[in-house]
């Protein structure tokens, strides 16, 4: 599923993608964006934007059994925005990150794209910069990836005579 479509152009991103394509882009720039929406919507906290910690829980994978490598930096941020049509539309955002106005921020424009609000579309670009951000970053650590393989299969090749 690619998330809704923006008068024949898709929004570019998935839904649970669109947080940590905003957060691969300039914070000053998702900040700006959400203000525009602040003068053309009024905006309520449902959640008041929050910081803190959470404590990571793996499975391990040869016996099952959950662990806790330690703690993330968490941000979390629930809006409604009333439209001109007297509609109320909400939206989310939960982040690892410590910024809690840029969590709102976020859940902002997630309200936004959600329900494809008057001038959603001017938020396309910025989902794809930040999408076009995250596929330079995994390139990146690919290439590091590959400068780190080593080669096994010239391994038992070779006779030892360790005996002698």
């Amino acid at each position: 599923m690619a998330g809704p479509e923006t008068a024949g152009q898709p929004i570019p991103a998935p839904r649970h993608q669109w947080p940590r394509c905003l957060l691969a882009v300039d914070a000053r720039e998702v900040r700006t964006a959400a203000e525009q929406f602040e003068q053309a919507f009024r905006i309520e906290d449902v959640q008041l934007p929050q910081s803190g910690l959470g404590l990571m829980k793996i499975r391990d994978g040869a016996l099952g059994e959950l662990y806790f490598p330690g703690e993330i930096p968490l941000a979390t941020a629930r809006v409604r925005m009333l439209a001109a049509d007297q509609t109320w539309y909400e939206g989310a955002a939960q982040l690892m990150d410590d910024r809690a106005s840029l969590a709102r921020a976020i859940a902002v424009l997630d309200g936004v794209l959600a329900n494809q609000l008057p001038g959603h579309e001017t938020l396309i670009p910025l989902l794809q910069k930040g999408q076009n951000r995250l596929a330079a970053q995994a390139k990146e650590r690919k290439a590091l990836l590959e400068t780190t393989r080593v080669n096994f299969s010239s391994l038992g090749h070779y006779e030892e005579d360790d005996h002698a």
